[in-house]
């Protein structure tokens, strides 16, 4: 059965109202509302929103957009007389878990700004923007009114923007484009290992969780004659469809809806799993949280069963979960063996995006030590 429609319920002159509630990350419609205009401060604003109050915009759109940057800063700021009393993470484990408890209490007191839709996505806000397009392709079509936080549309209005912009990538001499929910090529270091990788056969392979369909992208430029890419997420296969399409590789990928692997066979076969093993706290972050290494798992104890002889499964992942202490180098070894495989090769690159530098980072440490690896395994008993 499916669930009922979540609803919002306010006062407002006098009167009880109801809309429909939307969240993307799952969160239920906040208890307590409150109507919010320009008259509301900053400092009320991040008052009620850390007591659990959530504020339903009436004012000008532009204005709640500055209400909303001044409350971040309050969150952000590290108040000085206080400094000092901070407790340190004893360990690379605590920091990571503190920073993502101090993440998502970040996301809750910021979620508490609410704003209206009319059932066509329009605002009935002053100096609102026009975002049906870019609603329409987060949710789907409009179909009624309903509410939703401000910090979500402008999470989803910026994919909008990455959506049409899209990312450079070298290997292909063109741009992937990223849709909303799903994960953006912008490390671009993994897939210059998937285009440099001896490849061992031409003629098939399997691209499991394959996202945008960046790595079947590549594979297929690479001269690979059938790519089938497989993904359980169904904005994910749309987004890898418009992709490989508008590169024109789509005759050499075929699509499947699947949870890991396509019935059969394949010479090679890679996958990209998320790469730190922990909670997510909302259904869109799947694509960088793994809970308790399911996929990764899942991946190394089913590919021995479609993997062809002399064939060889490309794993690529970042040690990073390692160097947060989150899942030690033996247990990947151990699950790689299970699995009845043997690493044959290995390929190591340093990332190169902006946090590996960035001292100031709550995990510099253990980014500063990252390596992302391409895992080149073989069957036992086949390694040549």
């Amino acid at each position: 059965m499916s669930s009922p429609t979540p609803l919002i319920s306010w006062i407002e002159n006098d009167q009880e109202h109801t809309l429909r509630w939307h969240s993307e990350s799952g969160a239920p419609a906040p208890k307590r509302v409150q109507l919010a205009d320009d008259r509301m401060t900053a400092d009320a604003a991040y008052k009620l929103a850390c007591e659990g109050t959530a504020l339903l915009w009436r004012g000008d759109f532009q204005n709640a957009r500055q209400l909303l940057q001044a409350m971040a800063r309050r969150i952000d700021k590290k108040p000085e007389k206080s400094a000092k009393k901070i407790k340190q993470p004893s360990s690379a484990t605590e920091a990571f878990h503190l920073h993502r408890q101090a993440q998502s209490q970040r996301a809750r007191v910021l979620a508490m700004v609410l704003i209206p839709f009319d059932a066509d996505y329009t605002i009935p806000l002053r100096r609102a923007p026009d975002v049906q397009q870019a609603c329409t392709e987060a949710y789907g079509p409009a179909s009624s009114p309903f509410i939703a936080s401000l910090r979500e549309l402008l999470g989803l209005v910026g994919a909008h923007e990455w959506r049409k912009k899209g990312v450079e990538i070298t290997a292909l001499g063109a741009r992937i484009h990223p849709h909303y929910g799903v994960f953006s090529p912008v490390r671009g270091e993994y897939i210059e290992l998937v285009a440099k990788a001896p490849l061992p056969s031409s003629e098939l392979a399997f691209d499991i969780g394959s996202g945008t369909g960046v790595l079947a992208a590549v594979l297929a430029k690479r001269g690979v004659k059938k790519i089938i890419a497989t993904d359980q997420d169904p904005r994910a296969l749309e987004c890898a469809r418009e992709n490989l399409a508008a590169l024109n590789l789509d005759q050499q990928v075929e699509l499947r809806a699947s949870d890991l692997f396509p019935e059969g066979k394949a010479p090679l076969i890679v996958c990209n799993p998320p790469w730190l093993p922990a909670r997510p706290n909302s259904p869109i972050e799947y694509a960088v949280y793994d809970p308790d290494s399911r996929m990764l798992r899942g991946f190394l104890a089913g590919v021995a069963a479609h993997l062809e002889e002399n064939g060889e499964a490309w794993l690529i992942l970042s040690d990073l979960a390692e160097h947060l202490g989150l899942r030690s180098a033996a247990e990947l070894w151990a699950w790689i063996d299970v699995g009845g495989l043997e690493v044959v090769g290995k390929m190591d690159i340093r990332p190169q995006h902006p946090k590996a530098s960035d001292a100031s980072d709550p995990l510099h440490t253990a980014r500063a030590a990252e390596i992302t690896s391409l895992w080149r395994l073989k069957l036992k008993s086949q390694k040549s």
